[in-house]
């Protein structure tokens, strides 16, 4: 019973079995290519999109699929022109699914390492290779969010690893497949700051909008039409594909109170975290904290040493889920934002690891009704709330705790 124990809780051993679960993560890909029909949803559209940008188009309002206008930035566009032309102008559907296998596989190992890093226990990695969901988003719907998500770990990890600038470039490119990457972006701010003091903070900022700018450079003749349609915020949805707030009547969901109530709730949410948890490390209250915009701190060192690796994927995935449940709507493919979010921030709520799976269990089986239903929906939040609930309470006096005992961040759980 030690041994099983130690297996299952001494961070020590992902080394040896991170490898593991690619190599049977890697088989289960192949299988559900071979075996698991192809669902057509967007490739066809993002295919014809790409068709007219290749014909010279530069205008968005002009550039649209069978699903409607291009509404992703730049770098979407980059990615799906490689994909148009490595699948024979999007027909060779096979290939195109074996190379997001191959995506899928190096955002897990990516993920993987975010995890090591944080000295999560081996008994949470099941979870980040279990889900059917997931698996359907990368290799049977080829859905652009999953470039969206490689560049979020792939930010995650160099962050981890103090590679501030490249993680920066991973960061932005994901958030010029898709603009969900904004979530954690408030979150990002704060650690800059108390990691990198104010003009380094000013360089990362710099790096995203000169990035971005790049991206888009393509359009720039068209540049009112690009950002309006790439970096749209005031999006209408559509209550039939709503996965989240379907037990809500339909008239609630579509008015304006509604909406102004959700990004209250998110601000709100935001505000609570940065004050409680992520600006812990600067040892200031928010007026304080806003100061080392302007004047950088005599400890500045000593903040930087407490953003430790699961500080940083604590603060940003923890954000994510904020965003998630503040959402106006979610659809199915933003599953691939929460599926290796939600495992993470339930062992660091400190559930027991038997209601961690549970809870698990029950946001899996919610994402896979289709079409969602009043249960599913408010699974769906419930989930999140639980979570984000649950993060708070379990973080809340860590960083007093490791002050106390003299033992590092990423250890308090492990143990």
């Amino acid at each position: 019973m030690e041994t099983l124990r130690d297996l299952a809780t001494n961070p020590a051993h992902t080394k040896w079995i991170y490898p593991l679960l690619l190599v049977a993560d890697a088989a289960l890909c192949g299988l559900i290519i071979e075996f698991v029909p192809y669902t057509e949803i967007d490739w066809k559209a993002y295919m014809e999109q790409i068709a007219i940008y290749n014909k010279g188009e530069r205008d968005y309002k002009l550039i649209e699929g069978g699903t409607g206008p291009l509404v992703y930035p730049g770098a979407h566009v980059l990615i799906y022109r490689v994909l148009y032309w490595l699948t024979d102008k999007g027909t060779n559907i096979q290939l195109a699914q074996y190379i997001f296998a191959l995506v899928y596989l190096l955002t897990l190992a990516v993920v993987l390492q975010c995890y090591r890093n944080a000295k999560v226990p081996p008994y949470v990695f099941p979870l980040l290779i279990l889900s059917k969901r997931l698996h359907s988003i990368f290799v049977l719907r080829c859905f652009n969010d999953c470039f969206a998500v490689l560049g979020l770990f792939a930010a995650i990890y160099c962050y981890q690893t103090k590679n501030w600038h490249l993680g920066s470039f991973f960061y932005t490119t994901g958030l010029n497949v898709k603009m969900s990457l904004l979530l954690p972006l408030p979150a990002m701010g704060i650690i800059f700051l108390q990691a990198l003091g104010s003009t380094e903070a000013i360089t990362q900022a710099m790096i995203v909008v000169q990035v971005t700018v790049a991206y888009g450079y393509p359009f720039r003749k068209r540049a009112p039409s690009y950002f309006a349609r790439a970096f749209e915020l005031t999006r209408q949805f559509l209550y039939k594909w709503t996965v989240n707030w379907r037990f809500v009547p339909e008239s609630t969901f579509l008015s304006r109170p509604f909406a102004l109530g959700l990004l209250a709730v998110h601000v709100g949410l935001l505000y609570w975290f940065a004050r409680t948890i992520w600006m812990k490390p600067s040892r200031r209250g928010p007026r304080a904290f806003l100061r080392m915009i302007r004047d950088e701190p005599r400890d500045q060192d000593q903040i930087a040493r407490r953003i430790t690796p699961n500080f940083i994927m604590t603060t940003m995935l923890s954000a994510v889920a904020i965003g998630m449940l503040c959402a106006r709507s979610l659809h199915y493919q933003f599953y691939a934002y929460l599926a290796w979010t939600t495992p993470f921030l339930l062992w660091k709520a400190g559930f027991h690891p038997v209601v961690q799976y549970v809870l698990w269990g029950a946001q899996e089986w919610a994402w896979n009704v289709y079409p969602s239903t009043p249960l599913s929906s408010a699974t769906v939040v419930g989930v999140l709330a639980t979570t984000i609930v649950g993060v708070w309470w379990g973080t809340r006096s860590e960083l007093e705790a490791v002050e106390a005992n003299g033992k590092p961040v990423e250890h308090a759980h492990a143990e």
